[in-house]
């Protein structure tokens, strides 16, 4: 068997030209897919930024609620009822809101405002410049350094703007997990300077974030919050229900499945076409080695063997140069939304696997159909 092998290798690589063809065509199909999903993955993963970084366990809200961003703010009395449900240690209301901001520059740039509890500042970002207790100065803000921080002029500690005519005084910089999806820096605050300073309805409690006293009590806080009509839902399941909005209710998900099909498709005709025009002009060589008393198995052990060599190696390749455009671009653009994954890396390999098992059939139906006589005839 060995021997059969090493003699498919050396008909694969002879024809450079053909084994180059198969193998663009892999790899550009695996570039494609693993690229799309990669977008994709990222886009999910800094959809949910704010919930990350905020790190709360249990997430109270509107149940219409479809992502962070689009918070309905909920009546007071809703906190002071879910701090009463047995199981909740303690539980404080999230700010959540945009805001326009006037630089020293005269420059207007959005943001995000997260305004913490007032006495526990829970969800407080890590400073990497300043003491968190400055927050409660006058005027006082927080900005994440992020991929768009440069937006905000690239602020130090005492840089000031303004928002809504009012005063804002930058006192820490701090560092997050992950950053935002829309291109839109983010400021920390206390909740009533963020409620101060910025209009709002009636209602200004975005999100209830809770502590459970234990994992076991989760499913009856769930249970309590939905009596009083609204949804309580874990980190990981908000993040969930986030992530299902952009694949099912946006055209995101659509239009990455779309791509990754044709990508599929265009693989599969290249390598395919290529692979049984390859075949076709080795067909002398497998007619001549079954005249010498090769069997049929070993003859599909071969085609197999340069299926899956070259899938392998076009995997290999398309892989690798997604991962090195990834880079290079999140290099030059910092907020740049694509991450591969274990999923993406295993998707891609599936497909690649299909493609070879597929271009590999149309080889074997050939081969074994092989009759020496005949080719020694022609």
């Amino acid at each position: 068997m060995k021997g059969i092998l090493k003699i498919a290798y050396k008909l694969l690589v002879n024809d450079k030209g053909k084994f180059a063809a198969l193998l663009v065509g892999i790899t550009f199909a695996v570039f494609l897919i693993v690229m799309m999903t990669s977008m994709f993955a990222g886009i999910l993963h800094k959809s949910s930024s704010t919930v990350t970084n905020i790190g709360a366990k249990v997430w109270v809200m509107d149940p219409a609620v479809n992502t962070v961003a689009s918070s309905i703010p909920m009546p007071d009395y809703v906190i002071d009822a879910v701090r009463s449900i047995n199981g909740v240690k303690y539980a404080v209301g999230l700010y959540s809101g945009g805001a326009l901001v006037k630089l020293r520059s005269g420059v207007y740039q959005s943001v995000t405002v997260i305004g913490l509890d007032d006495a526990s500042l829970y969800g407080r970002p890590e400073l990497i410049e300043g003491q968190i207790e400055d927050i409660f100065a006058e005027n006082a803000f927080i900005v994440v350094k992020d991929a768009e921080f440069p937006k905000l002029g690239n602020p130090g500690l005492g840089t000031e703007f303004e928002l809504n005519d009012h005063r804002g005084i930058i006192v820490g910089i701090a560092k997050v997990t992950t950053s935002g999806l829309f291109g839109v820096p983010t400021l920390y605050t206390t909740y009533k300077r963020a409620i101060q300073y910025i209009p709002s309805t009636r209602y200004t409690t975005s999100y209830i974030m809770v502590e459970p006293k234990s994992s076991d009590t989760v499913p009856y806080i769930k249970q309590q919050v939905a009596a009083l009509g609204y949804e309580a839902l874990t980190k990981d399941e908000f993040n969930r229900k986030v992530a299902n909005f952009y694949k099912y209710q946006t055209g995101v998900g659509t239009n990455v499945l779309l791509m990754t099909v044709i990508s599929f498709i265009v693989g599969l005709s290249i390598s395919g076409q290529t692979f049984y025009t390859f075949i076709l002009e080795n067909l002398d060589k497998f007619g001549a080695l079954k005249a010498i008393g090769a069997k049929g198995k070993e003859l599909v052990s071969m085609i197999l063997f340069q299926a899956a060599f070259t899938a392998l190696t076009g995997y290999g390749l398309g892989v690798g140069l997604a991962s090195l455009l990834i880079a290079v671009a999140k290099l030059r653009l910092p907020s740049y939304a694509a991450e591969i994954t274990y999923t993406n890396l295993g998707f891609a390999f599936v497909m690649v696997l299909i493609i070879a098992g597929i271009s590999s059939y149309v080889g074997v139906r050939k081969v074994i159909k092989i009759e020496p006589f005949d080719i020694f005839r022609g």
